[in-house]
């Protein structure tokens, strides 16, 4: 039913060679926080409004940048202000970009995201030059597929073309992991060129066919999705951590409890942190641990690009230090960043 991560010889040479490729999305987050999340219909009071960079692609390439993968994304983004401070976001964190398309016809994609006390957050996304993403510019990418470990794909941009390049990045001998969100109906979907689908518990069910509420065990749902035929199956659950499904293989990865001050972005760190695992030769059990540890870490600072972790203060984490703080953190504290 499951196959075990097949690779090329030549990948997943170690820490040193890792190499991710992601197909990707943009989109500026114009982020405010309340006191709590409103209901249908209800105006509340926010504050702090600011303006940062979002879209699941851009996170899971700054992650897997900043935790050592020599990191390229392919995509579409608008040419306006909000693409070209993207554009100079990545190769600032050292992101190859030259097989990303600048386009005039639609503005870069907007992601508006409301944040509560709690940590909760509300977040609706205009995929805009997102959905011009096509098979062409995958295409145009294949030298880029071609040389890296691990491809890694998400929804913010057209299914047909992640599909696509997931097929092509199989066919070259790539791992391949989808993470299905947004989440949409993956049923009658040839998933066979996945190596590793990363829903959460509630995309999984969508991705199965399922309301999103389902209460049907984990393990069921993990089954409807391996139908489809990736190589495993692996569940998020938040704070609970994840569950991997796999041909002999069941197996919980607990997540380490830590202060959350906000989980935005933590799903895009886990799958930046699990293609980073795979690219260095992990398997799969362990590249889930390690995703499971960037991802809890990510949630201890505020936003989705500056909580991510650098690979010395994961490791240093994993070591048994205490959570790295932020320097406005050690600054707030007294201390020197």
């Amino acid at each position: 039913m499951q196959r075990p991560i097949e690779r090329r010889p030549d990948k997943g040479r170690g820490r040193e060679g890792a190499k991710v490729c992601v197909l990707g999305s943009f989109a500026e987050a114009l982020v405010m926080t309340a006191e709590r999340l409103p209901q249908p219909g209800e105006t509340v009071l926010g504050r702090d409004y600011r303006e940062t960079f979002g879209g699941k692609g851009s996170d899971m390439a700054v992650q897997a940048a900043r935790l050592g993968a020599a990191v390229s994304f392919l995509g579409v983004v608008g040419d306006d202000a909000f693409g070209r401070g993207f554009l100079d976001l990545m190769r600032a964190e050292g992101v190859d970009v030259s097989h990303c398309r600048v386009v005039g016809e639609l503005r870069s994609g907007v992601g508006m995201v409301i944040k509560d006390a709690e940590a909760r957050n509300l977040i609706v996304v205009d995929p805009g030059a997102n959905a011009l993403f096509s098979r062409e510019d995958v295409d145009a990418g294949r030298a880029a597929i071609a040389a890296c470990d691990v491809l890694l794909a998400q929804l913010e941009i057209p299914l047909d073309t992640a599909l696509y390049g997931l097929a092509l990045g199989r066919e070259l001998g790539v791992t391949t992991v989808l993470n299905p969100a947004p989440a949409v109906d993956l049923r009658g979907v040839d998933l066979s060129f996945v190596d590793v689908i990363t829903p959460n518990e509630t995309e999984a069910r969508v991705s199965a066919g399922l309301p999103p509420g389902s209460a049907l065990p984990d393990r069921s749902v993990a089954a409807l999705l391996a139908e489809r035929g990736p190589g495993a199956v692996v569940i998020t659950g938040g704070g609970r951590g994840a569950e991997i499904f796999a041909d002999g293989l069941h197996e919980r990865v607990a997540a380490p409890q830590v202060q959350v001050v906000d989980s935005n972005g933590a799903g895009d760190s886990f799958n930046a942190g699990l293609a980073v695992g795979l690219g260095e030769g992990l398997p799969l059990p362990e590249a889930t641990r390690f995703a499971v540890a960037v991802a809890t870490l990510s949630c201890t600072r505020w936003e989705t690009v500056p909580s991510y972790h650098r690979r010395d203060e994961v490791e240093s984490y994993l070591a048994g230090a205490a959570v790295p703080r932020s320097a406005r953190e050690q600054r707030a504290a007294g201390g020197s960043a």
